[in-house]
């Protein structure tokens, strides 16, 4: 078992997950708001699943997608952090940022200042040549933050291989960053 990361930054803590964390973590999940980009809304037992995947993974490596919670009264708001995922993709193999809040929470810089400290983890602790990041490309706020954190667009989109022909959805565009360049912006040697 690898020593847990817990990351703080002004306005937040990403942390393991808690017990405490399913009920908010479902509830964002069931809103067609936050999971427009997603295939599907989540039911109760499968976000509950997710979030308990997530806490087995940061126990097995030390990091992943964290829950995310408000320092102020440690809230669960959301995930955010980083995954090595487990289809087949024109990137693997890839470690990827991602981003999850609750509707409320939108539009309040929480999901840029959770994403900046996970890859400031990955680039500093973990170690990791490179982050990368996709998502459909409707999902437009994402595609954003993933520019606003400094991550180069790449000009192939590819099909994403868990999301059937068709569907709307299924093309994605992928974002990268890799250490040498993150390093180079925070004035950091490698």
């Amino acid at each position: 078992m690898q020593q847990i990361m817990e990351l703080v930054t002004p306005r937040l803590v990403l942390r393991q997950w808690r017990d405490s964390d399913l009920a908010p973590f479902a509830a964002l999940n069931a809103d067609p708001r936050v999971m427009a980009c997603f295939p599907a809304p989540l039911a109760r037992d499968a976000s509950d699943a997710m979030a308990r995947r997530c806490s087995g993974l940061i126990a097995e490596r030390g990091w992943g997608f964290w829950a995310v919670a408000l320092r102020e009264n440690d809230a669960c708001i959301g995930m955010t952090g980083l995954h090595i995922p487990a289809v087949e993709l024109p990137c693997s193999p890839c470690v990827e940022i991602g981003w999850r809040l609750a509707f409320d929470y939108w539009g309040q810089g929480y999901a840029h200042e959770a994403a900046q400290a996970a890859l400031q983890a990955g680039y500093e602790r973990v170690q990791l040549p490179e982050i990368v990041a996709f998502t459909a490309l409707s999902n437009l706020r994402s595609s954003t933050l993933m520019a606003r954190l400094g991550m180069h667009r790449e000009p192939a989109t590819f099909e994403h291989p868990a999301l059937p022909p068709g569907h709307h959805l299924r093309t994605h565009c992928l974002y990268r960053l890799t250490r040498a360049e993150w390093c180079a912006r925070e004035g950091i040697t490698p």
